[in-house]
């Protein structure tokens, strides 16, 4: 038989390949999908990054970062403080400036392999002094622990005490604080950086032979590493440990993966949850996503697999799960980076690692279909095997509308925003990156993203500016800033959406030009009237938009929610709410723009024609209580409520703020409705 000739068996499972891999384009994404998602954290966290690089850096790491959107992932976030910085010897003091840097030497002579003791680097007599609290930062000098005359941080007191000041809600779960926030679970590590490659994974560095690629290499090598506030459960000083984290090298390598590749990855993430995982409690589940990834690191770079192509996806799951069944046996999972690292060592042992090896045994000798019995893989096997002769196309490129894609792609958009901006500085620092950013090569998801991002922030300098000179008694300074603001309105409704329109209207009604405000939202209303008319159905929006670029689709035909930042006063009418949700450690209110419209013409109509006051709020209160999605109803009731209570119709506006109250409280305004409702009774 000619050695090319493939067996019935081969093709039949080359087909059920093509099959999956089609699933899981729907399922996970397209790499069209994966990039634009990609893309578009990229670069709002470079923004936010170069707004706080005095300050701090954030970066989203895990499956969110990597392009995944399965349902029930978390997001995970790591911060760290840029004045401090690990050194893995004393020869690397050299490089930085002791005036400004807190130095902290790595030393892993006494622990487990990924893990570290950290030494501050500054005498113990000053410990206390306000020259060390200003050096070291209050948060590292309550996590100090001596030992041997040197002084080393804590890893469980530094968690405790961050997570107290950042996120007080959340619990403890490894080095991270996790929490629920607008029904979106998240991790949220502090953690320290090092701008130097960890000693311990030098290895790694010499096996890539085949992958990554050298470009790739140098990439990971250079962006360091970092350490987690979490020590080994074996080692000899676990509360005071921290682990090596790879977390950036893994979301470059995640990115260089083809999509097959990715793919994969993504399939072990189904399997784990709803195949190996299925049916068993929290303490029962000894796998992780983590444990899948590095399988998949480890089975690319080992060559296992001769080509990754959609024709051989289930082969490659197959090798994925061969080598976790290896390990399970020899209770061995070597981290991709520090092999020595044994991620099994403390959590799988004993009867938990037979009981394993079992279960994951069973599913092997049923062979490879057993794996695909997962609810969501599942349908597009038995399309397949019930129809062997189906053609399965595999241009997943049109797999989503024009409609589809770009909803999606404005939808992830709008869910970012830059993080830390709380004064004028930030949101020119902010302005400037984009003007840096625009000089390099960028995707056109890059550039409609920092299109979104300038039209965010130019009304917050406008309201900004309003707020610093509006009791100003010099008539010169008034007209330059309200001339500098008008030209910026301009501007956000040149890059923005047409939700943007409205901070126009917000504008003239906080100076007081009430007919120009009735117009703006009077123009603004039939622009979303002809939007909601191109969403009807996919065929208009494509016909209509056929060829348009990302920029002018957003511009035109996109309406979003909007993001009034509580750093920022707009309108004194919501002053109290900014206040309540700012008590809650929120950074922002989110209002449906049509509320917003109604609210600005209800207040506009007290000055210009107070008999259209109550038809405008017959409207306003149909669409509060038909039309509002769930979790912006608290909102929405309340600024209803505001609009009776300014009116003059206090029975109406107690309604109101009490259906406030009893909605999800995704704003966290409690604190304002009861005030209001108080104020009412009184």
């Amino acid at each position: 038989m000619d050695s090319n000739t493939q067996s019935p068996i081969e093709s039949a499972i080359q087909h059920v390949s093509e099959s999956v891999f089609v699933g899981l384009c729907h399922i996970v994404g397209t790499s069209q999908q994966i990039a634009m998602r990609r893309d578009v954290l990229d670069i709002t966290e470079i923004l936010s990054n170069h707004v706080n690089n005095d300050l701090n850096s954030i970066m989203t790491s895990g499956s969110h970062r990597e392009g995944f959107r399965l349902k029930g992932s978390d997001i995970d976030t790591m911060y760290w403080h840029n004045i401090e910085r690990v050194i893995w010897d004393l020869s690397q003091t050299r490089y930085y400036n002791r005036q400004r840097y807190t130095l902290i030497l790595s030393d892993c002579s006494d622990s487990p392999p990924g893990f570290s003791l950290l030494q501050l680097l500054i005498p113990w007599p000053i410990r206390t002094s306000s020259c060390f609290i200003g050096i070291a930062g209050r948060d590292i000098v309550s996590a100090l622990v001596r030992r041997n005359g040197k002084l080393f941080i804590s890893s469980s007191l530094y968690k405790e005490s961050m997570c107290q000041k950042i996120t007080p809600s959340s619990t403890p779960h490894g080095p991270c604080a996790s929490g629920i926030h607008a029904g979106i679970e998240y991790d949220f590590a502090h953690c320290f950086a090092s701008d130097f490659w960890a000693p311990s994974a030098a290895s790694w560095i010499d096996r890539c032979h085949s992958w990554p690629q050298p470009r790739v290499v140098r990439d990971i090598i250079s962006s360091g590493c970092h350490f987690v506030a979490t020590g080994h459960k074996l080692g000899n000083h676990e509360d005071q440990e921290w682990r090596i984290s790879f977390s950036r090298a893994e979301q470059i390598l995640v990115y260089s993966m083809n999509h097959t590749q990715f793919l994969t990855y993504g399939l072990l993430k189904l399997i784990l949850k709803e195949v190996i995982n299925n049916g068993l409690g929290e303490e029962d589940k000894l796998l992780c996503s983590y444990h899948m990834k590095t399988a998949v690191f480890w089975v690319i770079q080992r060559n296992t697999v001769p080509l990754w192509c959609p024709q051989n996806l289930l082969l490659c799951l197959w090798e994925c799960f061969k080598l976790i069944l290896k390990w399970v046996y020899e209770r061995v999972c070597p981290n991709f980076f520090i092999p020595q690292n044994n991620m099994f060592l403390s959590k799988i042992h004993g009867d938990k690692q037979t009981q394993l090896f079992v279960r994951l045994h069973a599913l092997y000798e049923k062979g490879l279909i057993s794996l695909l019995h997962s609810s969501s893989i599942w349908p597009y096997v038995l399309k397949v095997l019930h129809n062997p002769r189906l053609s399965i196309c595999l241009d997943v490129g049109n797999l989503l509308s024009e409609f589809e894609f770009d909803s999606t792609l404005f939808n992830c958009i709008i869910s970012q925003s830059v993080q830390g901006i709380q004064n004028l500085f930030h949101c020119v620092k902010c302005l400037r990156a984009v003007e840096q950013l625009i000089n390099r090569p960028l995707t056109p998801y890059h550039v409609v993203t920092l299109q979104k991002h300038t039209a965010s922030i130019l009304p917050e300098i406008v309201f900004i500016l309003s707020n610093m000179y509006i009791k100003t008694s010099r008539n010169k300074m008034m007209y330059i800033v309200d001339s500098l603001s008008h030209r910026l309105l301009r501007l956000t409704d040149k890059f923005g959406g047409i939700s943007d329109i409205v901070y126009m209207a917000m504008y003239y009604y906080k100076t007081m030009r009430f007919v120009d405000a009735l117009f703006v939202t009077e123009m603004t209303k039939v622009l979303l009237s002809y939007k909601s008319t191109l969403y009807c159905t996919t065929d208009i929006y494509t016909e209509a938009l056929r060829g348009w670029p990302l920029t002018s689709k957003m511009r035109f035909f996109t309406r979003w929610n909007i993001y009034l930042s509580n750093c920022i006063i707009y309108i004194n009418e919501l002053l109290p709410e900014q206040l309540s949700s700012i008590q809650e450690r929120q950074t922002q209110l989110v209002i449906p723009v049509v509320v917003l419209l109604y609210m600005l013409e209800i207040f506009c109509y007290r000055h210009v024609d107070t008999s259209k006051i109550q038809i405008a709020l017959c409207y306003f209160q149909h669409l509060v209580q038909a039309c509002i999605p769930v979790d912006l109803k608290d909102i929405s009731w309340q600024i209803l409520g505001i609009c009776y209570q300014v009116t003059e119709n206090p029975q109406a506006a107690l309604y109101a703020y009490q259906q406030s109250l009893s909605q999800v409280s995704l704003n966290k305004i409690k604190h304002a409705t009861l005030m209001r409702i108080q104020n009412i009774r009184q």
